[in-house]
This record gives C-alpha cells, structure tokens and sequence, in this order.
C-alpha cells in the first residue's frame, strides 16, 4: 500500500525543515567563526586608518572605500543595462530564434567562471580602449559579471506580473512603454532588487576579475579619479591568507578583513531588503 497523503505531506515537510535547519546551520557556524575570530581586530583605528608596513599594520580604510566604490560603478552600469535588455527580452522581442540564441548565450555567460571575465576585461578594457589598470577597468569588468544575473532576475520578476496589469492599461489607450512604466516595473520591483542584492554580494567577493583589471594589495592611499588603481577588501584577504611576509602574525587582520567585507554586504543586503519590503507594502494597499 502506498503512504497516505496526510503521511506523505508530513514526510516532505519534514524533509524540508531538515534541509532548511541544516543550510541555516551551516551559515551560523560560518558567521560564529568569522566573528570569533575577527572583532578582536576591529577598532576606529582599523577601519579609519591607512595601511603600513606592507599591510601587516594600520587600518583597511583604503580598501574598505575602494570595496565600495567598485559596487557603486559596477550596478551604475549592470543594472539599467539588465533592466533594459530583460524588459525588451520579455515585452518586446517575442519567442523568435534570435531571442533563443540571446538567451542561450545569457546562460552561458552566468555560467562562465569569473577568471575569464578578468582576461577579457584586461584584454578590452585595460588595453584595447586603454583605460589601464584602474577603478573604471574593474568596474566594466565587475559589471559583466553580474549582467547576466540581473537580467534573469528581471525577466522572472516581470513574467510574474499578471497579463490582466498589461491588458488593463493598453485597454484604456495608455501606450506600451507608458504601461511598462508605470504599471509593470513598479509591479516588478521586488524581484528586481532580489537580483540586484545577488548581485551585490558576487561583486563585493570576486577577486579573480579585479586581479588582471586594476587591484593592487598596498596602495596608502586613496583614488583619486576612476583611472587610478585600488584597494579592495577581497583581494587583500587574499594576499594575506595566502602570500603575507608573516600568515600568522597577520591572522587577526585577516579575520578581521573578512568580518568587515562580510557586514558590508549584509548592510547593503538590508537596504535591499527594505527597498524590496517598501515597495511590496505599496502595491498592497
């Protein structure tokens, strides 16, 4: 005899909340351990203060901007460009072979790992526009990165919008574009900053793409114009988990580094988040 449906429902809800009690295991013990071993190094003085003695001294300040500074230049361009092409991939172009063939390369591009994304910005970026290694090269790059993800984020989150949103508004002679506008981005917003958040959390911890791009480990100073080289938090993490004068001397730098890029990204993740819970309120009242 087979199981009831009473027995089977209770069977997979269980699966489910063991699958969800481990995942959010695993992430507790993987804050616990980052912030055990990282708040003894985190004072004023660290996150204020330049770096010295080839960064197994002074503060993170430089890379902690420089960090910021790459998320801010990489979603200025990803996101309008996502939003764009997903808006004319959904609402305009129609189930054709060349939309086949564009989606393809998407998925392709979202799979493509990141090292690669590196060697083509140097190539196009750093020297065929000849931009250098610089904040502006790392950014581009950054910004194809995450391009594919924005974009099927965006298309998910407009298919979710009702037909009855669109045929509403063409029904009172309001134009295509003015519909999208007006009517189904704002429907659409919540899953858009979803993709964007996504986003922002791959930008901040890539350290491949800005390796070949405009990176550098001791720099104290700060940019001081889009072509200038940076600092960022994950490739100097990088630098002193693995090639530092003295690993061990610099441990608690280290943990440190990781703790501070770790609570920038659940900041920007919480702004999102209130972004995401501002919007879905308004379109319920």
């Amino acid at each position: 005899m087979g199981l009831s449906s009473k027995t089977s429902e209770k069977i997979a809800f269980s699966l489910l909340t063991l699958s969800t009690l481990i995942v959010a295991g695993f992430v507790l013990v993987i804050l616990g351990y980052i912030i055990l071993n990282g708040y003894r190094a985190i004072d004023i003085e660290f996150l204020t203060q330049m770096p010295n003695r080839m960064m197994t001294g002074g503060g993170i300040y430089p890379a902690i901007v420089g960090t910021i500074y790459l998320i801010i230049g990489s979603m200025i361009v990803a996101v309008p460009m996502g939003i764009l092409a997903a808006i004319y991939l959904n609402e305009y172009a129609g189930e054709t072979r060349t939309t086949w063939l564009i989606e393809m390369a998407i998925n392709n591009l979202a799979g493509t790992p990141s090292v690669v994304f590196g060697l083509f910005g140097l190539a196009l970026f750093v020297k065929y526009f000849g931009f250098g290694s610089s904040l502006l090269s790392s950014s581009l790059t950054l910004a194809l990165l995450i391009l594919p993800v924005i974009i099927r984020s965006t298309e998910e989150a407009l298919i979710t919008v009702p037909k009855e949103y669109r045929e509403s508004s063409l029904a009172l002679g309001v134009s295509k574009w003015q519909t999208i506008r007006h009517v189904v981005l704002p429907a659409a917003i919540p899953g858009i900053v979803t993709g964007s958040v996504l986003s922002i959390g791959r930008v901040a911890g890539e350290t491949a793409p800005i390796l070949f791009t405009g990176v550098a480990y001791f720099l104290p100073r700060m940019p001081d114009s889009i072509y200038s080289q940076f600092m960022a938090l994950p490739y100097h993490l990088f630098v002193l988990a693995t090639a530092g004068t003295n690993i061990e001397k610099t441990r608690p730098i280290q943990y440190g580094t990781a703790l501070v890029l770790l609570l920038i990204v659940l900041g920007l993740n919480l702004i999102a988040v209130l972004i995401r819970r501002h919007y879905r309120n308004k379109l319920k009242i």
